[in-house]
């Protein structure tokens, strides 16, 4: 009698006692957010590596580079609610939505086989104000993401293909900073998600096949046209492709976000986005908008078949703080880049 009494005043004290399973859509968009990764019922594992119903997988033609972490991608829309296909930029996604991205090492690169350390989760939460940036830090064991907004400092050494130690100073940005780099028109916007970067297969458990189909089969795109008709961003590791293709999709997925005519950079006037076709807006043979060190005394952006002599070539292979560009998100050089 007793138990059926406590069930009684539970119930219609929080709706049930009984656990709840699935993503937790009052979770994603509570006033508090929630201090544990887990709380928001995305994962149905402890390690946030099993999905839970309704949140898909998926990956990017090329990725931003973060000092060779690995990273997994998923993103969740809730239930009856669409994603807006647009050609250019970042899709229009529902209130409610979550784009997960969660950055590891591999103990040695490029192994995926060898032993794994996840160090943060990421969430852009769709809210009724915007976009809102949750960075996770993950505890030694794997096992918990705790909220921290101030992000901080992880060292990490994994062995390269040569086994020589490769020592990362990897740095979780705090809370402010995903806003410089995912400002679009002053407000917070997706980085990834665009048709080029999306226009692309993923290995699903059912096969391959083109994410902007899936998306639209599985009811959470509408207004994707045929994968042929649209924009595609090149793959940065297919060799096969040419130089120019490969180097623009780079410069798209990590400079172009600052740099276009509503990002944080818009004043520089140089526009790196794979949709960008004035040669001047490319940086060829533009002056910098103010010179310094980080030119490194040199006078274009990019002078034609002279990388030695192009601003651009000498940011991007620069680790130093106030010339190295991307400004933020890496410590080491990407020398595949």
């Amino acid at each position: 009698m007793k138990w059926r009494l406590a069930f009684m005043i539970c119930s219609l004290l929080i709706g049930s006692c009984a656990p709840r399973v699935g993503v937790r859509d009052d979770v994603i968009l509570a006033k508090n957010v929630p201090m544990k990764l887990s709380a928001y019922g995305l994962f149905t594992d402890a390690g946030a590596k099993i999905p839970a119903q309704g949140v898909l997988p998926y990956k990017l033609n090329t990725a931003l580079f973060s000092d060779y972490a690995d990273k997994r991608r998923y993103v969740y829309v809730p239930t009856g609610q669409q994603i807006a296909y647009k050609a250019e930029g970042a899709f229009e996604f529902p209130i409610g939505s979550v784009l997960v991205k969660t950055f590891e090492y591999h103990a040695k690169l490029g192994d995926m086989a060898s032993p794994v350390r996840t160090l943060e989760t990421r969430l852009l939460v769709r809210t009724a104000a915007g976009w809102e940036g949750r960075p996770y830090i993950w505890n030694a064991a794997g096992t918990e993401a705790v909220l921290t907004p101030v992000g901080g400092p992880i060292d990490v050494q994994v062995h390269e293909a040569s086994d020589k130690i490769m020592s990362i100073a990897y740095r979780v940005p705090n809370q402010n900073q995903c806003k410089t780099c995912h400002q679009s028109g002053g407000e917070i916007s997706p980085i990834g998600p665009k048709a080029g970067n999306l226009n692309g297969d993923y290995p699903y458990e059912t096969g391959a096949e083109n994410q902007l189909s899936h998306w639209t089969k599985m009811g959470i795109l509408s207004g994707a046209p045929d994968p042929a008709s649209a924009p595609k961003v090149a793959d940065f590791s297919d060799l096969s492709l040419s130089a120019e293709a490969r180097s623009r999709a780079w410069l798209d997925i990590n400079c172009g976000h600052c740099h276009k005519s509503d990002g944080a950079a818009s004043n520089t006037g140089l526009y790196l986005t794979s949709t960008t076709t004035d040669p001047a807006q490319l940086g060829v043979g533009r002056r910098p908008v103010s010179a310094g060190r980080g030119s490194g005394e040199l006078l274009f952006d990019v002078v034609p078949g002279h990388p030695e002599q192009s601003i651009l070539y000498h940011r991007i292979n620069s680790s130093e703080p106030g010339v190295a560009m991307p400004e933020l998100g890496r410590s080491l050089v990407h020398k595949e880049a």
